[in-house]
């Protein structure tokens, strides 16, 4: 079976996805591979708020090529190798890749899959699209070039979208890495009792339903030093409004934009851009694939602090390929707590 976007549908920049931009169908694969190639089960796939992007003809990033109509989409992917004609690759390995097709089975190209070690995260291969994959790192590259981070500082960090998969490992690094305190905003109460009783955080704000500059006022009474911004719009404005001087901005996703047509990061008010200049505040755009070349130290990082029990990972998994448009929506949405993922099959 294959996932395809939709030949009727390509979404534009102003529309809201929904499951039905994408459809299911049921496809051959050629019955050999080719020297160099795996034939590859799927086991578990991704869904991430940047693949809105990739549903416009123009995804507004160099970095990012579009899914093409009627074309079957792809994203972060993990799977078992049943049948091998790669030197490095066994039957029985287990390999991931960031372009893996959303398939239940797939003839690949060996030398774009990486051969993952489940012992690094205890057994749980799903985390490798999470807690020790693009998210986790850009979790932690993040804080560690945008963030200025400086153990003994008293610095206050604050997340949005904090029950996200990025937004709840960041909370908890932000602590690690020496952050005195940790605020958190999130959508629901269930979301914010999560983040306080479970992942560490100080302080969380249910943004649906408090007044998130007063309820920042009180939690964070010294000011704020540092923002893991994965939101935008109102709710970053609420943020920055408390910002200390000098203070850093990690520029790390705008989900709330992403369904609207701007550029990329979307301008600030002319209140709020005053206030970031006269402040000093460091607001530039992070891309985690700009820092490839500490991807294995920062994952082994990742997975130590995973094994310590030192960062609690949660993950939302719905089953089968079939979902896969819906768990789309429901994440674009705020439907999930920590990773969305999608199990293929055991």
């Amino acid at each position: 079976f294959i996932y395809l976007f939709d030949f009727k549908t390509i979404l534009g920049k102003n529309g809201v996805p929904v499951a039905e931009n994408f459809r299911l169908e049921q496809s051959t694969i050629a019955d050999t591979i080719q020297v160099g190639q795996v034939l590859v089960r799927t086991l578990y796939l991704s869904v991430d708020p940047y693949m809105r992007c990739r549903m416009n003809e123009d995804t507004g990033s160099d970095y990012l090529l579009p899914w093409q109509l009627s074309e079957v989409a792809d994203g972060g992917g993990i799977g078992v190798v049943e049948e091998s004609k790669h030197d490095n690759l066994a039957k029985g390995d287990f390999v991931t890749s960031f372009n893996w097709p959303w398939q239940t089975v797939a003839i690949l190209d060996g030398r774009l899959l990486q051969k993952l070690v489940p012992e690094l995260v205890n057994g749980r291969l799903s985390y490798f699209l999470g807690a020790a994959g693009i998210t986790g790192l850009t979790a932690l590259l993040g804080i560690k070039e945008k963030g200025h981070v400086a153990v003994g500082a008293n610095q206050t960090m604050v997340v949005s979208g904090a029950a996200g998969a990025c937004g709840s490992l960041a909370g908890q690094i932000g602590r690690l890495e020496g952050c005195s305190r940790v605020v958190g905003i999130a959508g629901t109460d269930e979301k914010c009792s999560i983040l306080v009783q479970e992942m560490g955080f100080d302080a969380a704000i249910n943004y649906k339903k408090d007044d998130v500059s007063e309820r920042l006022r009180e939690l964070c009474p010294g000011g704020v030093d540092i923002y893991f911004d994965n939101v935008g719009g109102d709710i970053s404005d609420a943020v920055i409004s408390q910002m200390n001087h000098n203070s850093h901005i990690i520029l790390c996703g705008q989900i709330s934009q992403y369904n609207k047509d701007v550029p990329y990061p979307p301008p600030l008010p002319p209140d709020i851009e005053k206030i970031q200049k006269e402040r000093n505040i460091t607001r530039e755009r992070f891309l985690v694939l700009n820092y490839m070349d500490k991807q294995e130290a920062s994952v082994l990082q990742l997975c130590q602090w995973i094994q310590e029990g030192k960062l609690k990972v949660r993950e939302t998994i719905v089953e089968g390929l079939a979902s896969i448009g819906a768990a789309f929506q429901s994440m674009m949405n705020g439907g999930n707590i920590g990773k969305q993922i999608v199990s293929i099959s055991k």
